[in-house]
C-alpha cells in the first residue's frame, strides 16, 4: 500500500481544510471552476472523477460479464437496498429530525425543504464514485460495472415515480441530460478508454504493470475533487455550520444504516468480499449531481432542498472512506467462511 493510500483519510482532511481555505481565499477561481458546468454536472470535476474511474475500468474484462450470473446474489443486495429500502428510510428519518428532534430549533418551511432535499438524495444512488470505492475495496471491475449499468438503468424508470411519491409532488421534470452527460462521462467513456487500452497493451502482465503506475492518479483525483467540492462550498459551511451539521446528521445514520444492511446481508448469504463491498458502497453512496440539479430545478438554487443535497456532496467522502476502511478490515471474515465449508 502506498503512502497515499495509508494515509488517505489524512489527505482528504487536510484536503477539506485546504478546499474551505481556497474558497474564501480566492473566490474568483472558484467562481470561474463553478462556471465550468453543463447539465448541472462540473466539467472540472467531472474530468477528475474521470481520473478516479479509468484505473478500474482497465481491469474490466467483458468476457468475464458471462460469469457474473453465477453470483446474483450481490446484484439483488443492491437493488433491494437501493430501491426498496434506501428512498423511504431517508425520508422517513428526514421527518423524524426535522418536524421531531430539531423542530424546535428550525423553521417549519425550511424543515420542509430540508426533508425534500434529504429524499432527494436517498433516491439517487451513485454511479462514478462507487467505482473509485470499488477500487479501494479490491472489488471485482466487471461485476461492479454491471452493478452501476442496472442502477442506471433502473434510476432511469424510477427516480420520478419515488421522488414524487415521497415529495406528494406531480410535476417533477427529470433533468434527462445530467443524468445522459454523467452515464457517458463517468461510464462510458472511462470504460471505452480502458477497453481499447487493453487491447493495446495485450497480455495480463503489462496491463497489470500499466495499472499500478497510472493507480495514483485516482488517489490524486480523489484529493483534488473534495478540495473543489470544499472550495465550491466553503463560504456557505462557515455562514451555516450549525444548520449544515443538522442536515448531516440524518445523511450519516442513513449512510451507516445502510452499508451495514447491504453488507450483514452479503456476509449472510456468503457473497465474496470482492463483490460485497462494492454492493453495499453502491448504495450508501449518491448521485449528487442528479439530487443537486432536481433540487435547484424544483426549489431554486438557494433554497433549502439545495443545501441538503449539498452537505449531501460534503459529508459523502469522509464517510465513504471510513466505510471502505471498515471493509477493507473485515475481508478476513468473508474470506474464512469458505474457508470453513471446505473444511467441513
Amino acid at each position: 500500500m502506498s503512502i497515499f493510500e495509508k494515509y488517505l483519510s489524512l489527505w482528504v482532511a487536510l484536503a477539506m481544510v485546504a478546499g474551505i481555505a481556497l474558497g474564501n481565499a480566492v473566490p474568483a477561481v472558484v467562481d470561474a471552476i463553478a462556471a465550468a458546468e453543463v447539465a448541472s454536472v462540473n466539467l472540472v470535476v467531472a474530468v477528475l472523477i474521470w481520473a478516479m474511474v479509468y484505473p478500474m475500468m482497465l481491469g474490466v474484462n467483458l468476457s468475464s460479464l458471462k460469469d457474473v450470473a453465477r453470483q446474483p446474489k450481490g446484484l439483488a443486495i443492491t437493488l433491494v437496498v437501493n430501491w426498496l429500502i434506501k428512498p423511504f428510510s431517508m425520508a422517513a428519518l428526514g421527518v423524524l429530525f426535522f418536524e421531531i428532534v430539531f423542530a424546535p430549533f428550525v423553521q417549519p418551511a425550511d424543515a420542509q425543504q430540508y426533508i425534500a432535499g434529504l429524499i432527494l438524495l436517498g433516491a439517487a444512488p451513485c454511479t462514478a464514485m462507487v467505482f473509485v470505492w470499488s477500487q479501494l475495496t479490491k472489488g471485482d471491475e466487471s461485476y461492479t460495472l454491471l452493478q452501476v449499468s442496472i442502477n442506471d438503468l433502473i434510476m432511469v424508470f424510477a427516480f420520478a415515480p419515488i421522488v414524487a411519491l415521497l415529495l406528494g409532488v406531480t410535476d417533477i421534470e427529470v433533468p434527462w441530460s445530467t443524468l445522459i452527460l454523467s452515464a457517458v462521462l463517468f461510464v462510458v467513456l472511462p470504460l471505452a478508454a480502458g477497453l481499447w487500452t487493453r487491447s493495446r497493451l495485450g497480455g495480463d502482465i503489462r496491463i497489470a504493470d500499466f495499472t499500478s503506475r497510472i493507480k495514483p492518479l485516482s488517489i490524486i483525483g480523489l484529493i483534488a475533487t473534495v478540495v473543489i467540492l470544499f472550495g465550491l462550498q466553503g463560504q456557505v459551511i462557515l455562514d451555516r455550520p450549525v444548520v449544515i451539521a443538522m442536515i448531516a446528521v440524518p445523511i450519516l445514520i442513513q449512510s451507516y444504516g445502510i452499508f451495514f444492511i447491504a453488507y450483514g446481508a452479503a456476509l449472510a448469504l456468503k457473497v465474496p468480499h470482492k463483490i460485497a463491498a462494492p454492493c453495499a458502497l453502491i448504495g450508501t453512496s449518491n448521485f449528487f449531481e442528479l439530487a443537486v440539479a432536481v433540487a435547484i430545478s424544483l426549489f431554486g438554487l438557494h433554497s433549502g432542498a439545495a443545501l441538503a443535497t449539498v452537505v449531501g456532496v460534503l459529508v459523502e467522502v469522509p464517510v465513504m472512506l471510513t466505510l471502505v476502511a471498515v471493509a477493507n478490515r473485515t475481508r478476513a471474515r468473508f474470506d474464512a467462511a469458505p474457508a470453513a465449508r471446505r473444511r467441513a
